[in-house]
């Protein structure tokens, strides 16, 4: 019995690491499309309902980005600037129907001399329901950089492509 008991403790755990295996695989594909200027792969893990909690301050990225067409309005955004990121690392808890979710996502962007103008750290903190991300906070380690960044990408004229008011405020 006790046999049985630890086969099946073990199995459980061994498809629980696959499991979270082949998310963080999903997930830097995903980003290595995005850094590729293809936001199309990441959109689709987004729930037609999704909320995006993106850090306050003034910068083209900042508010509540609420369902699918605003979320895209920022990758697009994000990607039309030029920032590149990688996934680090990847935590999960819950069951797959409830998934949730930490990332940790380093980003940088480069100057028209191709000088890294830009770098942070975040943590992405995901809710999830049956495999589509419903929630999704950003959490910066320095929130500052990102308003830095805004103001050189606009002293170089490459001013946001959407109007801020589409973008939902709290």
């Amino acid at each position: 019995m006790k046999t049985a008991t630890l086969a099946g403790a073990a199995g459980a755990l061994a498809a629980r690491a696959l499991f979270r295996r082949a998310l963080l695989a999903k997930f830097r594909h995903d980003v290595t499309r995005l850094n590729a200027g293809d936001y199309g792969p990441l959109l689709s893990s987004y729930a037609d309902d999704a909320v995006l909690h993106f850090n306050e301050g003034d910068h083209r990225w900042a508010g509540i980005h609420r369902g699918r067409p605003a979320i895209e309005r920022f990758l697009r955004e994000f990607t039309a600037a030029g920032v590149q990121g990688e996934i680090k690392d990847l935590w999960i808890a819950g069951p797959p129907w409830a998934l949730r979710m930490v990332a940790r996502f380093d980003d940088w962007a480069a100057g028209p001399d191709g000088r890294r103008v830009y770098a942070n750290r975040t943590a992405l903190v995901l809710r999830t329901r049956w495999a589509r991300i419903v929630e999704h906070e950003d959490f910066y380690e320095d929130t500052g950089r990102i308003e830095a960044f805004e103001s050189q990408l606009r002293s170089v004229g490459r001013e946001p492509q959407t109007a801020p008011a589409l973008v939902a405020q709290p």
